[in-house]
């Protein structure tokens, strides 16, 4: 199937790409993780959204073109260089917040069950403070990473977590779990409940 041809990418997008060309950024999302996003936020109807992890900005502008009027986006990346891209592009758009803050440190700030959607695009949310990402998902919420299967521009050995951090996520009884083969390798998380 051409599922590509089929997806509607946000308007921001080219001018996202050609800068995060330019400054040679090597871990942005793709279209199919990027579309998986447009769909899982679209569900979330005036709805609250972290991104940890802006990069360039290319999983925030696919974020904020599923997000209806009412909802707002989050994102929190450590790097200016790259997260100003992302400013450039998309801070027109009053729904989005951008945050230039260690991401483990701004988790460490919010209070529990506050967000719909979580994207765990930088290590931090992800292979660190896990367990203070997951808390700030809402009963219903989702927790979404991404970059499960092998990439080129992984460090020596990190092959290893992966299986190490789905047997993590398995085994907390709020949430399921859905590990699917697309894009890169995404995993949908549902928190089911409070505890």
């Amino acid at each position: 199937m051409e599922d590509l041809k089929y997806i509607q990418e946000p308007s921001a997008l080219p001018e996202i790409l050609a800068a995060t060309s330019a400054l040679g950024f090597t871990m942005a999302s793709e279209p199919r993780t990027g579309a998986l996003l447009q769909v899982l936020a679209a569900s979330k109807p005036a709805g609250r959204l972290l991104e940890l992890g802006t990069g360039t900005g290319i999983a925030t502008s696919w974020l904020l073109s599923g997000m209806d009027k009412k909802s707002t986006l989050i994102s929190v990346d450590i790097s200016e260089e790259f997260q100003d891209v992302a400013r450039r592009a998309l801070s027109s758009d009053p729904r989005v917040t951008f945050v230039t803050q260690d991401a483990a440190a701004f988790l460490w700030r919010q209070q529990a069950a506050v967000f719909d959607l979580v994207f765990a695009d930088a290590m931090t949310g992800k292979y660190e403070a896990l367990d203070e990402a997951l808390a700030v998902v809402k009963l219903g919420g989702f927790y979404v990473i991404d970059d499960m299967l092998p990439q080129p521009n992984w460090p020596e050995g990190h092959e290893k977590k992966i299986p190490e951090l789905l047997a993590e996520l398995s085994a907390k009884p709020q949430f399921r779990i859905v590990p699917i083969p697309w894009a890169s390798g995404v995993v949908i998380a549902v928190k089911k409940s409070a505890a």
